[in-house]
């Protein structure tokens, strides 16, 4: 059902008859802090009569932790020995118009990185930039190549100035927006002022979207589609096809966008509070792909005597589906500082497609500037997380079964003792100079992957941002 209402609101709302969007890959929305123009850098102009313009950042992240409680652990589990980690990336964005209401952009990175424990052991990982970590060798690849098309439909005009993957664009409050090409699902959905952005926000993965969202995506975090957008008055509604990875959490994407996709539609209202800027939004996913169903995998663990393995590979050989609904609600408290929560639930009975471990997840924080010291470019922003597994997830684990990212199965008696993983995440951010920042970040875990008998552990990070 949901597969048909988003190709009836793609059609819909692409026919001739969206206002702040996040821009995709920009940033723009999440921090306003790097938003000055560098002095003598001219970053948009004109070539062979085209609007261009051009945009890069890079962001450097070390985490480390020291040792922690480990009575056992296995094959998926964080490493309880003290552990660094470290992601770098660098990313241009090139714009270009091809007519008055459509533009071109096209995103090339580089990322190198090496991750904790090679990305497995958390429900909520550490760090927003190691999915697309590949070791320590830098990897080029092209994060996006997409075009946009915006239907202007009155109710007044703003200005979207100058930024990443934004030309300069005079565009009306009511608008249909038209994203075709290779973008991140998260680039369109889910978008929050407070928590969003690891580059330059809070790190975790539950900060960045919903924990339990499962959105379609390479391992990389980015896929091929097309995505709608609807802006009318104080209302956004969303909508988008994606692809899938050929295998869970792969690299390698699948074309058939017809048979299997992940599908998701979102609804925004946004509002004022004693003139201060809040909203609430709805957001819902369908996936189809082949994909392992836990009481399959449970059934074949216990069956075949295979404790300790990755059963889920044994038994996916049939078409799944997934869904999932959540609420994402921020509101501004002050002219510098606001509140969020988000909340969402998947089905849980099949394995993760794309993104974490995780059934449940709820999300409490909130953001603010350094106004009030007098640095109104500095950010600061404090979360609680909490995740959970489906009764089918969990056991699977406990039969000892070994999951994509996560799996303490040691021995019969040494499995997981289930307890809903807990994180509580700090950070701060300095502007060193003019669109560079530097930052320090602090997570705290209690259950990590899920398991009282592990744990708890401390992560800090530092971390420096550029862009221009």
């Amino acid at each position: 059902m949901l597969r048909i209402f988003t190709f009836v609101f793609i059609w819909m709302i692409a026919s001739p008859a969206i206002t702040f969007a996040q821009k995709a890959g920009s940033g723009a929305d999440q921090i306003a802090s790097l938003g000055e123009k560098v002095e003598g850098l001219h970053t948009e102009g004109e070539i062979f009569g085209l609007p261009v313009n051009i945009h890069g950042q890079t962001t450097y992240i070390n985490q480390r932790y020291n040792a922690f409680n480990s009575p056992y652990q296995g094959m998926n589990s964080l490493l309880p020995d003290r552990s660094i980690s470290y992601t770098w990336s660098g990313t241009l964005f090139f714009g270009a118009r091809l007519g008055t209401a459509t533009d071109l952009y096209v995103n090339p990175e580089i990322v190198s990185g090496v991750p904790f424990s090679g990305l497995v052991g958390l429900g909520g990982f550490t760090n927003g930039e190691a999915t697309r970590a590949q070791g320590a060798t830098p990897h080029l690849y092209s994060a996006r190549a997409f075009v946009r098309h915006t239907i202007n439909q009155g109710g007044g005009e703003e200005v979207l100035e100058n930024d990443a993957n934004q030309i300069t664009q005079t565009v009306t409050r009511n608008r249909i927006v038209i994203t075709a090409g290779q973008f991140a699902t998260l680039d369109i959905f889910d978008d929050s002022r407070y928590a969003k952005d690891p580059r330059v926000q809070m790190m975790n993965w539950g900060s960045m979207t919903h924990l339990a969202y499962d959105y379609a995506a390479d391992a990389r975090g980015y896929g091929w589609g097309l995505a709608a957008e609807w802006y009318l008055d104080n209302w956004t509604f969303r909508a988008s096809q994606m692809t899938t990875p050929k295998q869970p959490n792969g690299l390698a994407i699948d074309p058939d966008l017809l048979n299997h996709y992940g599908s998701q539609v979102e609804a925004e209202r946004r509002h004022q509070i004693a003139d201060l800027p809040g909203k609430v939004s709805i957001l819902a996913y369908r996936n189809r792909m082949i994909m392992a169903r836990y009481t399959d995998a449970t059934a074949y663990v216990i069956a075949n005597h295979a404790q300790g393995t990755q059963a889920v590979t044994k038994v996916r050989n049939t078409e799944q589906i997934k869904t999932g609904l959540g609420i994402n609600a921020e509101q501004a408290f002050t002219k510098d500082a606001g509140v969020y929560v988000r909340a969402f639930a998947s089905d849980g009975h099949t394995e993760t497609m794309s993104f974490a471990e995780a059934d449940r997840s709820l999300s409490i924080g909130m953001g603010m500037s350094g106004e009030r010291w007098g640095r109104p470019r500095d950010t600061v922003g404090a979360a609680a997380l909490i995740n959970g597994l489906s009764a089918d997830r969990k056991a699977y684990l406990q039969a000892g079964g070994i999951s994509n990212f996560v799996g303490d199965y040691f021995s019969p008696t040494q499995t997981i003792s289930y307890k809903p993983e807990q994180i509580a995440e700090l950070y701060f951010n300095a502007l060193a100079t003019r669109n560079v920042l530097m930052g320090i970040n602090f997570q705290h875990i209690i259950n990590p992957a899920y398991n009282s008998a592990r744990g708890p552990v401390n992560v800090m990070s530092f971390r420096v941002h550029a862009e221009f």
